[in-house]
């Protein structure tokens, strides 16, 4: 009785023992389940397939065996316990076996927990990886969004001279306003107080001249690269490549928003010059500056022709309010730009609509001459008006037409014979393989005569266009006079028209002879790279000019160009406040009355004070102006201009379109 009683004590014991050691071996298995939790998460292998056990694992394994047998031998029970624990009594054996599966179904169990610990580690782990894959990507989508174009940009320019306005450093900052479609003699209307008194700050020439054609493209190229035409390669707002075998189509951004347009005769664009330079550049809704050329401005803002101008205004001065790199370490994208280009389209976009002497386009060069002042104010109250460079311009006049100034194509030649035209007002044609182009211009000589439009062949185009040294340039063009405007009767029937007095649209066109008065653009300039007189006349000159002397106003060695200028200007004068710019200025134009016939020939837009500041003279030799009629379709044509959006309803708008931009670069960016 008391072996047995011994024995069993001995039993006791020897469980307590494995339990122990069972006890042991979870609480390692555990902790080497935690330690290898990280590791698992990211681990390639099969999460439910068992873990090998390491050479030291085994080891450990194995010493806990021989001390299980050597306790066992101790025990009295050992010969009994040994015997059981070899196999040779299979039936006594089942509590050894039982214990023994005991611990392996531990085992295990513990492996199914480590693997399904793996598993939910292993989850969110791709989780978490996907939510900062996503967060990636809509940063990304924010700052393209924003047109912040992140190119590797040298380190910045350190200018010779750093300006201040008294709380920061400012490098030579200069401000390019385009004014599309503002004729030079708008200023002699009484509606521009705020141009007129930045001509009598600054310095300004009586009117600049724009390229041929004096359309919109072409001249916006011409004055950010300082190339004619014929050089940059934009000859037009279209026309037909024949090397590429394609169409360039203005308001098309599939054809025309591409770099190979652009920058096919080695044509430089300004802010591309300012880059290599270490100059940080911003350019908002310029021609040309969506087209990816190399290196990209700092900052690019999309073309949108109902942008409200006060909203335009604040872009432009929130450039000036980004820290500068020469005060704080910043990164190049945030800092503040030196150069900075903005388009203003709504007097072109009224002009084409309405026709340059309407009464609508009154209220729009006067809108617009607020935005002028408004930009002069903000600058003013940062206390850099010695400090920032404005240079006003604009790209071209603008004529009126009518239905009664249409010249039927159909009546010039045979349109059957032509496989593509370029341009409009004016056209360039190009004839088909069969047809002869000189036995062509034969005929236009005789077709053409009394019809106010002159036939020229690309070797014979007048020299002071500059419009003949590009393979773009077709090799016949029907130029006409301002105001005129060439039609195929499949699109406008003329005889038809006149007879059910029908009125033609557009009401103001462009593209005509560069000289010619009715599209004489404006050039005033005021800050510190121009230290002249208040009020002081300049040289008439042609757009080539602009670009060489914004380029001097910032410290960046020029491209090759076609200009000639350079800082200092030499002015001729004072502007003669006093002189009757209307002495010699003939009646300009008639405006067709819809459904009538009647026009208010001779109606003019005078200076009711009789007071003309700043340009004088500009509208003294003005032809009479024709009657109105359609655009040339310029980019802001495609859409009406809503300067005037109220309240929530505004920013409602505005954030809408802000969003529908942003998810917009996301579709550019990733499924170009």
């Amino acid at each position: 009785m008391a072996g047995r009683e011994s024995h069993s004590d001995d039993e006791h014991t020897l469980r307590d023992s494995i339990d122990v050691l069972k006890e042991e071996e979870d609480r390692e298995q555990l902790l080497a389940g935690s330690r290898s939790t990280f590791a698992s998460v990211f681990s390639p292998s099969d999460p439910n397939e068992p873990r090998k056990m390491t050479r030291k694992e085994m080891k450990k394994q194995e010493r806990r065996i021989k001390a299980n047998r050597k306790l066992l031998r101790d025990s009295e029970g050992h010969e009994l316990l040994y015997e059981m624990e070899e196999g040779k009594d299979i039936d006594d054996s089942r509590s050894s076996s039982s214990s023994r599966s005991s611990i392996e179904a531990s085992v295990r169990s513990n492996s199914r927990y480590q693997g399904n610990h793996k598993r939910r580690r292993l989850l969110v782990g791709i989780l978490l990886f996907a939510i900062v894959g996503i967060m990636s990507l809509l940063i990304l989508g924010a700052i393209k969004a924003s047109n912040i174009r992140r190119t590797i940009s040298p380190a910045p320019k350190i200018p010779k001279i750093l300006l201040s306005n008294g709380t920061s450093k400012f490098a030579p900052t200069t401000i390019l306003v385009s004014l599309d479609g503002f004729r030079a003699d708008f200023l002699e209307r009484g509606l521009t107080p705020r141009l007129n008194s930045l001509i009598a700050e600054g310095v300004s020439p009586r009117y600049m001249l724009p390229s041929f054609p004096s359309l919109t493209f072409p001249n916006h190229w011409t004055i950010m690269t300082g190339l004619h035409p014929e050089s940059h390669g934009i000859v037009g707002n279209t026309f037909w490549d024949p090397a590429l075998g394609e169409e360039f189509y203005y308001t098309d951004p599939l054809r025309s928003m591409q770099p190979k347009w652009w920058t096919s005769t080695g044509a430089e664009p300004l802010w591309s010059a300012c880059e290599l330079q270490g100059v940080r550049t911003a350019i908002h809704m310029w021609p040309g500056s969506e087209a990816g050329i190399s290196p990209d401005p700092q900052t690019v803002d999309k073309y949108n022709g109902k942008e409200d101008l006060t909203r335009k205004v604040g872009r432009i001065l929130s450039f000036l309010d980004r820290p500068s790199e020469f005060d704080v370490e910043i990164a190049a994208f945030e800092a503040r730009p030196q150069f900075i280009a903005m388009y203003v389209p709504n007097i072109d976009a009224d002009g084409h609509r309405y026709g340059p002497n309407s009464t609508e386009i009154r209220a729009t060069i006067q809108s617009v001459d607020t935005m002028v002042g408004t930009l002069i104010d903000g600058i003013n109250a940062r206390n850099l008006t010695s400090v920032v460079n404005v240079i006003v311009v604009s790209d071209h006049g603008m004529a009126t037409t009518s239905t009664s100034r249409l010249i039927q194509l159909d009546d010039l030649l045979d349109p059957s014979t032509i496989d593509h035209t370029d341009g409009w007002p004016l056209y360039g044609l190009r004839p088909k393989p069969n047809i002869d182009v000189v036995d062509l211009y034969k005929q236009l000589l005789l077709t053409c005569r009394g019809k106010n439009v002159t036939p020229y062949m690309r070797h014979n185009i007048p020299e002071r266009y500059h419009f003949s040294n590009s393979e773009r340039i077709a090799p016949l063009w029907l130029v006409p006079e301002p105001g005129y405007a060439i039609v195929p009767k499949a699109e406008f029937d003329v005889a038809a028209a006149l007879k059910d007095n029908t009125i033609y649209h557009p009401r103001g066109l462009h593209g005509y002879d560069n000289q010619h008065p009715l599209m004489r653009a404006i050039f005033i300039a005021r800050g510190p790279a121009f230290p002249h007189t208040p009020n002081s006349e300049l040289e008439v000159f042609q757009n080539i000019e602009v670009y060489n002397i914004i380029a001097d106003s910032l410290g960046v060695e020029p491209a090759s160009n076609n200009g000639t200028l350079r800082l200092p200007l030499k002015p001729i004068g004072i502007h003669d406040g006093n002189k009757d710019v209307t002495e010699d200025m003939p009646a300009d134009g008639s405006i067709d009355q819809p459904g009538t016939g009647e026009s208010d020939e001779g109606k003019t837009d005078e200076d009711p004070s009789g007071i003309h500041n700043g340009s004088e003279g500009v509208a003294e030799d003005l032809p009479a102006d024709g009657a109105a009629g359609q655009p040339e379709m310029d980019e802001s044509d495609e859409e009406e201009v809503d300067e005037h959006p109220s309240g929530l309803i505004a920013t409602l708008k505005d954030k809408f379109n802000d969003l529908r931009a942003w998810f917009g670069v996301l579709w550019d960016k990733y499924h170009w």
